[in-house]
């Protein structure tokens, strides 16, 4: 299957799509990892990208577009199909998407909305710290480290991106609650639409997802 996760961010959604793809034996794909990579490697994509996510804004189509279809094309992402977590973002994005899989024989099976209040959102984003060494998430209000600043995973140090902070995070709520948020009638006209409740236990939310995915297989 093909899958798009989508969500503001807070919602989970990454979270969530890490454990649904290793769950089902797909490949989770996230533009925002992609761009991250890229920009740490100090690669052409990632310079760019960095700029934007500083300013907390969405990075262009076209170079959005161009590295996840890149990504994607690889033979065993068309054999264990994709999950796909911050891609699209936009309309355009969404459609070049779509050609771009029609290219390729494929087409995107379903999409799933993570609803979560813009309030919680905040609350969620305001706490959220990451580990430099492999992009491991924590909250301090909601799932804070064993040690405060230390990965429980692989040790490394935990920090907060500078597009979780302040004007930041309102102004990315803005876009997704303003631009984002129209891939849903995108996908409702297509028939490739369904919502879960994410403002619940992180567990019983997992539950929900792979009960609505069993349900399309």
């Amino acid at each position: 299957m093909n899958i798009i996760l989508i969500g503001a961010q807070g919602s989970g959604k990454g979270t969530q799509a890490k454990y649904l793809a290793n769950e089902l034996g797909m490949h989770h794909v996230s533009s925002g990892d992609l761009f991250r990579k890229a920009s740490a490697e100090g690669t052409a994509f990632g310079k760019q990208a960095q700029a934007y996510f500083d300013r907390g804004e969405l990075v262009p189509d076209e170079l959005t577009v161009a590295m996840v279809l890149e990504h994607i094309s690889k033979p065993e992402y068309i054999r264990d199909g994709i999950l796909l977590d911050g891609f699209p973002r936009t309309i355009a994005q969404a459609q070049a998407l779509d050609e771009g899989l029609l290219a390729a024989g494929r087409s995107i099976d379903c999409s799933i909305y993570l609803e979560v209040p813009r309030e919680e959102l905040l609350h969620r984003l305001s706490g959220r710290y990451i580990c430099r060494a492999n992009q491991h998430v924590y909250n301090i209000d909601t799932d804070p480290p064993k040690v405060p600043g230390i990965c429980d995973l692989d040790g490394s140090e935990l920090y907060q991106r500078a597009d979780d902070t302040g004007a930041a995070i309102e102004k990315r709520l803005d876009i997704f609650f303003h631009e984002t948020i129209h891939l849903l009638d995108y996908y409702d006209q297509q028939h490739k639409l369904a919502k879960i409740d994410g403002n619940r236990r992180i567990e019983v939310v997992s539950r929900s997802l792979i009960e609505l995915v069993k349900n399309y297989q």
